[in-house]
């Protein structure tokens, strides 16, 4: 357990956590909405530092990132806990996961405020070390928030950028500007969830409000960090043409015609069982809103369709990159179109 970061004291023993913008207010005794940030006493404590849930080397294409250090692998990691309570999680079993007391072992005593979080005990060090062993690129903050664990991330990223290591974060842009900003010159790249353009779906779906997100969104991009938008598209909830246009229209006004769209089919999953599969023709249909709006490089996931995967030359339309699954196959000249010459929009 350490002292957490992004928190300041109120009456009494009262405190608000300032790490994303749920602003959660916590008294003693209590935890924020993340369930993973306690009040003992007046003072703020992060419950998952080192507490690692989820250890994997994954092609950072299954971030997904397409134009960050394309065809080499990440080193995964992450803890418990979410700040978000989305219907639709995929993750559910560790991010939605109930934190309440784990049994103690026979004859050990809990003091009181104590919780048992579930996890396996790492250091930065050993992160780290496990990255350069097996020839990652870079370190994923990923599977749950980042920002719930920012603490264990900032340690981790700093030694990580010391051995020559780039970080990534898979988000869900809830992060307060604070803590953004305290992040930021360790992190090289992010692919941020835009889930909807509409704030009561938002709330409705994922307890959280659609402004904070959007400028995040513009605050990533304004540090230079290298930037991804994902869009799950779940019938019924953001697949109707004026949504889909908004959220494609913000991204070229707002972060940029280069910044990658990827747009991804939704399967009943958690609560949300009952929901069909986004149909194929949806999936296509946004596709050609995204090509409507300006954007350079769009690509659709879990479908059946081929060549939605692939990065094209904005300019010619030769195929630069084509991927199998997490697979490539680099067409391109050093990050230029052996047709015609223009430059992709790549970070290698």
């Amino acid at each position: 357990m350490k002292e957490a970061l992004f928190w300041k004291k109120l009456d009494g023993k009262k405190v608000q956590c300032q790490l994303c913008n749920q602003y959660c207010l916590i008294s003693d005794g209590g935890r924020g909405l993340c369930g993973v940030r306690e009040n003992h006493d007046g003072t703020l404590y992060t419950l998952v530092y080192g507490k690692v849930i989820a250890e994997h080397i994954d092609p950072i294409e299954k971030k997904p990132l397409f134009h960050f250090l394309p065809g080499t692998t990440s080193y995964s990691i992450a803890t418990v806990g979410c700040n978000l309570r989305c219907s639709f999680c995929q993750n559910a079993d560790i991010s939605q996961a109930s934190l309440t007391s784990l049994p103690l072992p026979e004859g050990e005593v809990r003091r009181g405020w104590e919780q048992r979080i579930p996890g396996e005990d790492r250091t930065p060090e050993q992160i780290v070390r496990e990255a350069l062993h097996n020839d990652c690129a870079s370190i994923a903050y990923t599977y749950t928030e980042p920002t719930i664990f920012a603490e264990f991330a900032l340690d981790v990223m700093k030694l990580a950028r010391e051995q020559g290591l780039k970080n990534v974060w898979v988000s869900n842009g809830y992060t307060t500007k604070e803590a953004l900003e305290t992040v930021a010159p360790y992190l090289e790249a992010a692919n941020i969830d835009l889930k909807f353009f509409n704030d009561e779906t938002y709330w409705r779906i994922c307890g959280c409000h659609l402004a904070p997100i959007l400028e995040t969104l513009k605050l990533y991009k304004k540090l230079k960090i290298w930037l991804e938008i994902t869009t799950l598209i779940i019938p019924g909830q953001n697949d109707d043409e004026k949504q889909l246009t908004d959220i494609a229209e913000f991204i070229v006004k707002e972060l940029g015609v280069n910044t990658p769209w990827h747009i991804s089919r939704f399967f009943p999953t958690y609560k949300m069982n009952a929901v069909s599969p986004t149909p194929e023709a949806t999936i296509k249909q946004a596709y050609e809103i995204g090509k409507k709006a300006g954007l350079k490089y769009i690509y659709a996931g879990n479908t059946l369709s081929d060549g939605m995967e692939n990065t094209y030359c904005p300019k010619c339309g030769q195929v630069v990159i084509k991927r199998f699954g997490y697979d490539i196959e680099r067409l391109d000249d050093k990050g230029k179109c052996k047709n015609c010459g223009t430059k992709i929009d790549l970070v290698e």
